[in-house]
C-alpha cells in the first residue's frame, strides 16, 4: 500500500489529529479538586507514579486541606503521611517551604503565574505548567515529563536533552491553544505504545510520519488511523 506523508511542516498538525482521536480522554491523571491540591500531588510525582501518588493523596487531601494546614504541620509528620511516594523527605520540605509561602506571600492562594509559582520551594517549570494548565486552564508552556522527552527525540520534535530546550521546541511547532493538551496526549502514547523499552511501531499511529519507527523497518506493519 502506498502512503502518502503529510509535508514536513503539518507533522505538528497531524501529530495532534492522530493523538486527539487516539485518546479522546486523555487528561491529568493525577486526582485533585483545587489547585493547592495539584500542586501538592505534582510535587508528590517526581520519581512516582502517578497511581501510588492517588493512594496517597486520597488519605493526605482529607487531612491537610489548605496552605496553612501543611505550613504549620510537624515535618516528621507530614514525611510520615507521603513516606510510600519516595524522596519523602525533600518533599516535605518542598511542600511545608512552598505553603509557607502561599500563605504568607499570597493570601493563602496558589499563584496563577509562572513568575509567582517560580519562587516557591520545589517548584519548576515543569511543576509550574501543570499546575497552570491543568488547574487554571493557562497555557504558560508545555509540561516535559520523561515520556514528553523520549517522544519529542523519537518523533524528530526535538534533539534536545535538557526540558526546558525541549519545551521550547515544543512551544515553536505547536500552537499555543495545544499546549495543554498535547503532553497527556503524549504522556499516553508513551504509556502504551511508544515505550522507553520495546516501543510498539508496529501498532503506532504515528508511524507513517515517525523517523524513529521508518529507521526501524516498521513503517510496513503500521495501522493508520486516518480520518
Amino acid at each position: 500500500m502506498a502512503i502518502t506523508k503529510p509535508k514536513a511542516d503539518n507533522r505538528p498538525t497531524e501529530i495532534i489529529k492522530r493523538l486527539k482521536k487516539e485518546y479522546p480522554d486523555a487528561r491529568c491523571s493525577l486526582n485533585y479538586s483545587n489547585p493547592l491540591e495539584l500542586l501538592v500531588a505534582t510535587i508528590l510525582s517526581a520519581q512516582c507514579t502517578d497511581e501510588r501518588v492517588n493512594k496517597v493523596t486520597e488519605t493526605l487531601f482529607r487531612k491537610y486541606r489548605t496552605a496553612a494546614d501543611y505550613a504549620s504541620a510537624p515535618l516528621q509528620e507530614l514525611e510520615k503521611d507521603i513516606r510510600s511516594t519516595g524522596f519523602y523527605r525533600n518533599k516535605a520540605k518542598s511542600i511545608k517551604g512552598a505553603c509557607a509561602k502561599i500563605v504568607e506571600q499570597f493570601g493563602g492562594k496558589v499563584p496563577r503565574s509562572m513568575e509567582e509559582l517560580l519562587t516557591l520551594p520545589g517548584v519548576a517549570r515543569k511543576t509550574a505548567n501543570v499546575v497552570l494548565g491543568n488547574a487554571f486552564g493557562i497555557a504558560s508552556g508545555v509540561v516535559v515529563d520523561t515520556h514528553v522527552h523520549r517522544l519529542a527525540g523519537r518523533l524528530g520534535l526535538s534533539d534536545k536533552k535538557q526540558p526546558e530546550k525541549i519545551e521550547e521546541d515544543l512551544m515553536q511547532a505547536f500552537p499555543k491553544k495545544e499546549w495543554i493538551l498535547l503532553p497527556h496526549l503524549l504522556i499516553y502514547h508513551g504509556r502504551k505504545v511508544c515505550k522507553a523499552r520495546g516501543p510498539l511501531c508496529g501498532s503506532c499511529v504515528l508511524c507513517d510520519i515517525c523517523p524513529s519507527c521508518e529507521a526501524q523497518g516498521a513503517l510496513k506493519n503500521v495501522r493508520l488511523k486516518l480520518d
